[in-house]
């Protein structure tokens, strides 16, 4: 009985865990270089599946590109507006021109290079409700809103976006851990049944042989 509860525990929790990790979370790999310094190519991301009306400003996302990008396949940028946002380049602010936002500079260490311009063309958006203007931390090597300013000021649907990258690997590495742990206690439970039925087998009691009868001699 004990093997049984066992089996069926780790079972539960097994599937109930990686079924979760397969519809909160996702695992891509960077493609290009325009979110360096804070994403290099070829490096592996965590990213967690969200509405696009949830995101903010500052968060990362990976969205699908409309058709006038260009570009079959999710791409990675940095949310820099979201509806009702007034996206401005470039501010001088001392020394360093800064993107505005609603009239306010705003801080983005994040920024290849400090430059947070690079592509030296001015633009100012206003954000469509329900879209979102998008960056590459990498200015001068990004195709981003910037250069499609054209088509509802270069911004993309809330409803492309897949999700969102996390840097937080707490939740996903205990969802994995369940994992391994229901896998754990299945092989347990199933290891314990096996055990169970050998001990039973040896401890069955020999049946008993009858003895040949006897035939009563004639005569």
């Amino acid at each position: 009985m004990s093997a049984l509860v066992v089996g069926v525990l780790g079972l539960v929790l097994g599937v109930g865990a990686f079924g979760y990790v397969r519809d909160a979370y996702g695992l891509s790999t960077v493609g290009g270089s325009s979110m360096r310094p804070t994403y290099e190519q070829g490096q592996r991301v965590v990213w967690e599946r969200v509405d696009g009306s949830g995101v903010r400003r500052g968060d990362v996302v990976l969205f699908t590109p409309p058709e006038f990008y260009g570009f079959d396949g999710p791409l990675m940028k940095r949310v820099a507006g979201v509806g009702g946002d007034r996206v401005r380049c470039c501010t001088p602010v001392g020394s360093r021109e800064r993107v505005t936002v609603n009239g306010k500079p705003v801080e983005e260490p994040y920024v290849y290079g400090g430059d947070a311009d690079g592509a030296h063309q001015p633009y100012d958006v206003k954000v469509p409700k329900g879209r979102l203007f998008l960056l590459g931390d990498y200015r001068a090597n990004s195709n981003d809103s910037r250069f499609h300013l054209d088509e509802q000021g270069g911004t993309v649907s809330v409803n492309a976006v897949l999700g969102r990258v996390t840097d937080d690997r707490t939740v996903p590495g205990l969802l994995v851990t369940a994992v391994v742990l229901g896998l754990v206690l299945l092989l347990t439970g199933v290891g314990l049944g096996i055990g169970f039925l050998a001990v039973r087998r040896r401890r069955a009691p020999e049946m008993p042989q009858m003895p040949w009868p006897v035939r009563p001699s004639g005569g």
